[in-house]
Formats: C-alpha cells, sequence, structure tokens
C-alpha cells in the first residue's frame, strides 16, 4: 500500500468511526488544561482527573498559583509522578503568566515553551485542543501507532521527526483530531505489549499486521 493510500484509508476510518476525538483530561479552561497536561507528563490522564478538582477548586487562577508556595501546593499533587518538580513547575508557572503574558495562557508554541514545565509536546496539545490550531503532539501512544500504522518509518527515531512526517501529511483540518484518534487507539487498541490486533478494526492498512498476521490468534499465517 503507498503511503498516501494508508493516510487516506486512515483519515476515512477514523472520520466516521471516530468523529469526535478529545482529550481524556477534565478541564473547563485553557489554563486548567495547561496544568492538567503538565502535570499528566509520565503519568495517567486516570490518575490526574483524580487530582485536579481539588487543584482547580483552591487554585483557580495564575495568580492564586504565583502567591503560593511548595508547602501549600505539594499536597494536592503529591500522588502524581514526580511531585518535587511538578510542584516547583507549577509554581514559576503561575508567576510566569501573571507577570508575561497577563494571566493569559499564549496561544503559540513558541511562547508556550519559555514556562516551567512546558516543552514542545505539551505546547502542541494545548494549541491543538484549545484552539484546534494544526500542531501534533507526540507522546508515547502517537510514537508507537503512527509507526505501526506505517504512517511514518520505523527509522523515524524521535517523536520530532514522527511529528514532521505526520504534519507533512496529514491534512490540516485533521490534524488536531488524528493527535487524539493516534492516542486513544494507543491506549485502548493497539497496546505496547500485546496490541489487539484480532479486535483491531484497522489491520487493512496497518503496516504491522501485514508482517505479523501470523502471530495473531485466529489468523491463518502467511504462506
Amino acid at each position: 500500500m503507498l503511503k498516501k493510500e494508508r493516510y487516506q484509508a486512515f483519515i476515512d476510518y477514523f472520520s466516521q468511526n471516530m468523529p469526535i476525538a478529545e482529550t481524556e483530561l477534565q478541564y473547563e479552561s485553557p489554563f486548567q488544561l495547561l496544568i492538567a497536561v503538565v502535570l499528566s507528563a509520565q503519568c495517567t490522564d486516570k490518575r490526574i482527573n483524580m487530582v485536579t478538582p481539588a487543584l482547580f477548586r483552591d487554585f483557580p487562577t495564575p495568580e492564586h498559583l504565583a502567591s503560593s508556595n511548595f508547602d501549600e501546593l505539594f499536597p494536592y499533587i503529591k500522588t502524581v509522578s514526580y511531585p518535587n518538580n511538578k510542584t516547583k513547575h507549577l509554581l514559576g508557572l503561575g508567576k510566569m503568566l501573571v507577570e508575561e503574558f497577563n494571566s493569559e495562557v499564549p496561544e503559540t508554541v513558541a511562547e508556550l515553551t519559555k514556562l516551567p514545565g512546558v516543552g514542545r509536546k505539551t505546547a502542541n496539545v494545548i494549541t491543538s485542543v484549545v484552539w484546534q490550531q494544526p500542531n501534533m503532539a507526540v507522546d508515547t501512544h502517537v510514537f508507537r501507532v503512527s509507526r505501526r500504522l506505517g504512517l511514518v518509518p520505523m527509522t523515524a527515531k524521535t517523536p520530532l521527526e514522527v511529528e514532521k512526517h505526520l504534519i507533512r501529511h496529514i491534512p490540516k483540518e485533521f490534524v488536531h483530531q488524528a493527535h487524539h484518534w493516534l492516542i486513544l487507539h494507543g491506549r485502548y487498541t493497539c497496546l505496547a505489549r500485546r496490541p489487539k490486533c484480532e479486535e483491531c478494526q484497522i489491520t487493512h492498512f496497518c503496516r504491522h499486521f501485514e508482517k505479523n498476521q501470523g502471530l495473531v490468534p485466529g489468523k491463518k499465517p502467511k504462506k
């Protein structure tokens, strides 16, 4: 299958079967999403959604974060991964939002990545989810699934290389949705250790399946 055909099959399937694809992080404003995404690094969305209600209640604005301190903030996020560093990031992030961005979440990747704890992936998530900009955040699911499907070559070894390939071939109007399509497919079907190929509905354009279908239960090996 040609790359163009593979991308078209990908877009056709998900646009029909998952027309509404959204982040599973719970938030009500760009500020809340920014906090949730920073906390979600190397942590599950489920855990973050357990932590953020109390955090958002008691720290509803950048000013509240900026005027807080480590000992006050830490207990709210102590159950997430790397709580010490993330507490420091949130405190610094709040101060910078207040002092440099008029307490508003900036709308560009370049500005967002100036904030403590905000890397390119986080900035891409915020701009894509909030403003539907054609930016592709490459997390572990996007990285794995896009390579398995054959949307990007296996020679793409870094998140940035994968991001560039996906942006180059996915039409702009689908990029912000494609991010979620790849994440959700990786989270629930194309698992890291044992992908559920026997349940998957997109094996007809999956390069991994083409090469390994002989190992899938219920499937006859290639001759």
